[in-house]
């Protein structure tokens, strides 16, 4: 990994049998390595295995995830829509960790029926900038993934519909702006909430 490039921890929100966040995120990590800037970190929460309770001492599951997310400069949650919000994976791995999040800016690629996943996403950045992090405006959302994704091969990423690798490209550059950017300020100054 070159020195230069930006740690990007790109996690798959979803555990449930049968999902399809692996699809997606394979997808935005394949667009990530491709921009050339990034060294990317997939992480799957189905392999994580964090508890679903908060407790005092710290498990293994949350020791062996933590340097991944510590080591990142920047996040990108892969989250689909489940009941207007996301799922509970996602707010278990918020909740776990606080330090790792800190001063770090943290995109969104969403899916879903209709809306994408967009509701998801709104209801994370409430909940990420008490955390003090830097939500993105920017994201890419995917309304009925399962078509457009229906054959995708990541050897041909043409297939793609050029305004979602726009979109895709859009969020990657502002994730490099801000990510560069809160790292300098971190090794300048420690950031201490």
């Amino acid at each position: 990994m070159s020195a230069d490039l930006l740690r990007l921890a790109v996690i798959i929100g979803s555990v449930r049998e049968g999902r399809f966040g692996p699809v997606v995120a394979r997808w935005f990590a394949h667009e990530a390595r491709m921009d050339g800037q990034f060294d990317v970190d997939v992480i799957d929460l189905a392999e994580a295995n964090l508890p679903p309770v908060l407790t005092e001492d710290f498990p293994p599951e949350r020791t062996a995830l933590q340097p991944r997310l510590a080591a990142a400069d920047a996040f990108v949650l892969v989250t689909p829509e489940y009941n207007r919000g996301y799922p509970a994976s996602v707010k278990n791995l918020i909740d776990w960790y606080l330090e790792e999040w800190q001063a770090k800016p943290v995109g969104f690629v969403s899916y879903g029926h209709r809306a994408g996943g967009l509701r998801s996403v709104d209801h994370l950045g409430s909940v990420l900038v008490d955390l003090h992090a830097v939500p993105l405006r920017d994201s890419v959302s995917f309304h009925n993934a399962w078509d457009l994704f229906d054959g995708y091969d990541e050897n041909d990423p043409d297939r793609m519909p050029q305004d979602t690798r726009a979109a895709a490209k859009l969020l990657l550059d502002r994730l490099r702006w801000w990510a560069t950017a809160l790292r300098d300020a971190r090794r300048a100054r420690p950031y201490n909430a």
